[in-house]
């Protein structure tokens, strides 16, 4: 049991997922490092934080559905460029060879081994006043904090 939590810690600080939000015709994606997997309100849901200054966010901000993908370790190289550069100046996901999917109302990409499909239940952004002082020194001195999204998931592709 110890391993299975263990594992479910590290699948976004270790795995790198996509967070992907639209539709075949406009989406954005981006690495993620932090969220989790669990229950909320009796439905299984994952959470992801994204600073409201990143492209994505406003895709999630204004879709219903988001894909939360998860990919072998060979494309690692591909997935540190999706998470380091911005689909508002360019087509990042064409530059990496990525396919994208539709799945549901949302979209994943050929290349995934697991695709989580989320319906938003929730958002919320963080309140500064309400987080550690040393966590806000390390990473909100510049920018706003970020938005947690709830998704419900829906359906889990493999």
């Amino acid at each position: 049991m110890k391993d299975f939590f263990e594992k479910s810690f590290e699948i976004f600080h270790e795995d790198w997922p996509l967070v992907t939000a639209g539709t075949l015709d406009n989406y954005n994606t981006m690495t993620i490092g932090w969220g989790g997997v669990g229950t909320l309100w009796r439905k299984p849901v994952v959470s992801i934080y994204v600073k409201p200054i990143r492209y994505t966010h406003s895709f999630l901000e204004n879709n219903d559905y988001f894909t939360v993908s998860f990919f072998d370790k060979q494309y690692r190289e591909e997935l540190a460029f999706l998470g380091e550069n911005s689909g508002k100046y360019i087509n990042k996901v064409e530059k990496v060879g990525f396919e994208p999917v539709a799945v549901g109302e949302s979209v994943t990409f050929k290349q995934a081994k697991t695709t989580l499909l989320c319906k938003k239940i929730y958002r919320q952004d963080l309140d500064i006043s309400a987080i550690p002082d040393d966590v806000v020194d390390t990473y909100y001195t510049e920018e706003a904090p970020h938005t947690v999204f709830v998704g419900e998931v829906i359906e889990i592709i493999e």
